[in-house]
Order: C-alpha cells, then structure tokens, then sequence
C-alpha cells in the first residue's frame, strides 16, 4: 500500500527528531555531569581520618592467604642494620606466623642502645605497647610510643622520651616509615586492640641477630647487651611464641618465671628488679643451650628433647 506524505508534513518530522536528539544529549551530558558531582562530594570531606581507614585490599587477601584473622594479636620485630619490621601475627595454636615485612624508611644514630636524651639514638630492647601508646593525632602522620625507657632502661639510668614507630619518613631517635605503611601498621594494631587485646610487643634489635652476625660485631662495646638481646630473638625462632622478659639485677631475664610461695610476685620494677633466685627463675632456652655461645640448633635439639617443639613454618 502507497501512503502519499506531504513534504511540509516531512519537513515537521525531521525538526521533531532533531530537536529530540539534541534534548537527549542535553540529558546525557546533564545526568553524567550530575553522576560526577556526586562521586566527587562523596568523597570530599567524607574519606576516613588515617587512623581510622580500613586495612587495604591487598592486606586483607594477604591474611586470608595466610590463614589469619584481624583480631588476633601482633608481635612485632624490628631490625635496625637491615632497615626492617615485621609484623607476625597470631594463630588459635597459640604460635605467632610471619605476617609481612616493611622497610623502615629511616631510623637515627648508630647500632646500639638509646642512652641519653639527645643523643638521637634509636632504642633496642623488649618494649610493649598498650592501646594509650597509640597516637592517632602524631604530628608526623600516626605514631605509637614504644615505651622508653622501660624498666631495664631506667635500672641502668638512661634517659629519653617520646621514642616512637611514626610516619614522614624522618626520625631523630624514632624508626620512621612511609605515612602509607605506618597506615598499615597502625590498622593492624587498632584491630587487635578493638578485639579485646591489652598489649602487643615490640622487640627492636641491632640485626638479625645469627650466630654469624653475632661473630661479626663481636667487638663492640655493646656485645655483652646484644648477647641477651640474641637470648630473646632466639627464643622466638625456636618456639615462635615472645619470651616472657622480666628486669633483675638491672638486667633482662628472658623467658624467666619468678616463684616464691613464701613472697608472692617479685616485682621486676623494684630497684631495677630483686635479687634472682636460681631456684625461682625458669628458663628453658638458657637451659636448653648450656652455655653462652652454644648453637641455635644445638639449642633447638635441647628444647626438642625437653618436649617444646618447634613447628615448621614459612617466613
């Protein structure tokens, strides 16, 4: 069938079409301008405060991965020579399992301990941390206290304060990181906090402290504090549990259990610590190694033939 259009009726049709098209890239430039404003107002003014953004994406794959969970609790080592941290985290086996390892962006002074203020050394030691050492307004970034001087610190008289793990990649005392991995970091401790944990520790050593490493620096005037260092570093690669550390005769006790049913607790703080019994001290490393400089794996045999075992783990 032939239907017979005018060409004025033609002409009407194609302005109507026109017309249309031009209405609906107006609408389309309108909705995805629109689209834009509210992707850019979500995000400002509405991002997390640092202290309060979740753990990446690629740090929670890196748990699952690990069969680990964000509440429970870290352990944390850090080495001085190597520029390194590791974060270790805890399984329902009551062991601790490599998390990951962070560069330190920079750390000041030389290996060895703090000893005065001013002297812009970077403690060493066995130091804990508690959720009112953690600083979420840092001005440099975020930070947490690491809690020096302790009560070995302040038995043998050093001195210092505000000693930190911080962001801005500078230090005068402190270990800095980048402000993205100290984010990190820090999450990682806010989670085990709001799950119920009081405390994570901190171990922080000259290096990795290898019987080879300990030959190497074998004269410095430090030796003698580094050797009781090497009793902590190789509790845990034994057993990979942190060693329970007390302060006697101004000294670290590692792994040490104080009993006394005739006095009750020895308080480590006293005086720098009371006199230590040998009868009231446990230390089954110590025992397991026999003598100062024996092996790590002859004192991996000792503890094996005691019973405590170490498990096969990847790092």
């Amino acid at each position: 069938m032939v239907i017979n259009v005018r060409p004025g009726a033609l002409r009407t049709a194609s302005i109507i079409r026109g017309t249309m098209a031009k209405i609906s890239r107006a609408l389309g430039i309108a909705v995805v301008a629109g689209l834009s404003a509210a992707v850019l107002a979500g995000c400002g003014g509405e991002i997390a405060p640092p202290h309060l953004r979740p753990l990446s994406k690629d740090a929670m794959m890196l748990l699952g991965k690990k069969d680990m969970r964000t509440d429970t609790q870290i352990f944390v080592r850090i080495f001085k020579e190597e520029s390194e941290l590791e974060i270790w985290k805890a399984r329902d086996d009551g062991r601790f399992y490599h998390f990951k390892t962070y560069p330190i962006c920079t750390w000041s002074g030389e290996l060895g301990p703090k000893v005065r203020t001013g002297d812009k050394q970077a403690p060493e030691g066995f130091y804990t941390i508690t959720k009112n050492q953690m600083n979420p307004k840092s001005s440099f970034h975020l930070s947490f206290n690491l809690g020096y001087p302790n009560a070995f610190d302040r038995a043998q008289g050093r001195t210092g304060d505000f000693l930190m793990v911080h962001g801005k990649c500078t230090s005068a005392g402190c270990y800095a990181m980048t402000d993205g991995l100290v984010e990190e970091i820090y999450a990682l401790a806010r989670e085990q906090f709001e799950a119920g944990h009081d405390s994570f520790e901190v171990h922080a050593f000259p290096f990795r402290m290898t019987d080879e490493n300990m030959v190497r620096h074998r004269g410095s005037p430090h030796y003698g504090f580094w050797r009781t260092l090497k009793e902590g570093y190789d509790h845990f690669e034994i057993a990979r549990q942190p060693p329970k550390i007390a302060v006697c005769e101004r000294r670290y006790i590692v792994n040490a259990d104080f009993r006394d049913p005739r006095a009750g607790r020895i308080d480590p703080d006293r005086h720098g610590g009371g006199r230590a019994d040998r009868d009231r001290v446990r230390d089954p490393l110590r025992a397991a190694r026999r003598r100062r400089g024996q092996s790590l794996a002859a004192a991996r045999r000792g503890l094996a033939a005691t019973g405590v075992k170490r498990p096969a783990l990847r790092r």
